[in-house]
């Protein structure tokens, strides 16, 4: 990827649904190459605009994280088993205490006991499985930023959002049989156009527009940009688990979530209370952060960092590398 790319993805992760005109006047490049540049980004496995589900409509419960160890040699073989149960939307071999780290969502009509105590324990080649409830998602992966854009960039952009501002639905049920469909392809393609949409669904143009207004008006789906942070400039991935004096844990979630690094921050249950997922450009990026941002917080008892080696699967799509495969099927229940 050149500069080019770049500035494409960081624009696309603050208005993923920008018309490549808007978005080629905003960077002060020619459509006909925004429009270039996107179709091979997309064509060659590099970059997704897909959709982020609002997760009470597709799970029965709150996500856990699972921390498998593994017998010695047995980690790669593990990680690639645990992708065939949909209900794994990422996995990840690290280094540290633990050999893999994995999010397990309770979709819809999964027996989540029955996977953490017996399925996914049964999988040859694991030692033992410690699981944790989350409890609260204080930043998710979607908002992990490319910092290049200039304020006047951010601000033309963020015109081109699409606000939620109607109410919030309750449940898959109250989907009609177009609406349920467009969430689907939005799910794959976050920038697809109506007609694109009702070509695939074979309904009107019309009605798919209304879903797909209603969609993103009520956060049913939240448009947001995949691409492996190793191919933009962050190739060090750390899950840190942090024990925190109880009182301290509110502010200590808050500081780190607006850490630039941060790409997902969490409260757990288990005796690390706070587990951060961040980006670095490399071993000293790290460095600083451990000694200089978490060492000046208020109430860390103990640390644990587990660096990222492979990411097998990142929010349902299968990884080769940096290229982004197909999203897992059967997401949308109802």
């Amino acid at each position: 990827m050149d500069q080019t790319d770049l500035d494409i993805i960081a624009a696309l992760q603050l208005a993923p649904r920008v018309p490549a005109n808007s978005l080629g006047e905003i960077l002060g490049v020619p459509t006909t190459t925004i429009t270039r540049r996107l179709n091979r980004l997309q064509n060659e496995r590099l970059m997704k605009v897909i959709g982020r589900f609002a997760w009470p409509l597709i799970l029965s419960g709150n996500p856990q994280q699972l921390w498998v160890r593994c017998i010695p040699g047995r980690a790669a073989q593990v990680a690639e088993e645990l992708k065939a149960f949909p209900e794994i939307q990422f996995v990840m071999t690290t280094s540290g205490t633990g050999d893999i780290y994995a999010d397990l969502f309770p979709l819809r009509g999964s027996n989540i006991d029955h996977l953490v105590t017996d399925r996914i324990p049964s999988i040859k080649g694991i030692k033992s499985v410690e699981s944790r409830l989350v409890l609260d998602s204080r930043r998710v992966g979607q908002s992990w930023r490319l910092r290049r854009l200039t304020p006047s960039q951010t601000e033309a952009l963020e015109a081109h959002v699409e606000p939620v501002n109607l109410p919030a639905l309750d449940s898959m049920e109250q989907l009609t049989d177009v609406e349920f469909c467009t969430m689907v392809e939005l799910g794959r393609n976050a920038r697809a156009s109506a007609a694109e949409i009702a070509r695939t669904v074979d309904a009107s143009s019309s009605s798919v527009y209304r879903a797909i207004q209603m969609l993103l008006g009520t956060g049913a789906i939240s448009p947001r940009v995949e691409v492996e942070p190793s191919a933009v400039g962050f190739p060090l991935s750390a899950a840190i688990s942090l024990q925190v004096k109880p009182k301290f844990i509110g502010s200590v979630l808050d500081r780190l979530s607006v850490h630039d690094s941060a790409r997902m921050v969490s409260m757990v249950t288990g005796k690390a209370p706070v587990v951060f997922h961040g980006l670095f450009t490399g071993p000293e990026e790290l460095a600083a952060f451990i000694t200089q941002d978490i060492g000046a917080l208020p109430g860390i008892q103990a640390m644990d960092t587990c660096v990222g080696l492979n990411v097998l699967r990142r929010y349902w799509m299968d990884r080769d590398g940096i290229l982004i495969g197909d999203q897992v099927e059967g997401l949308l229940r109802r």
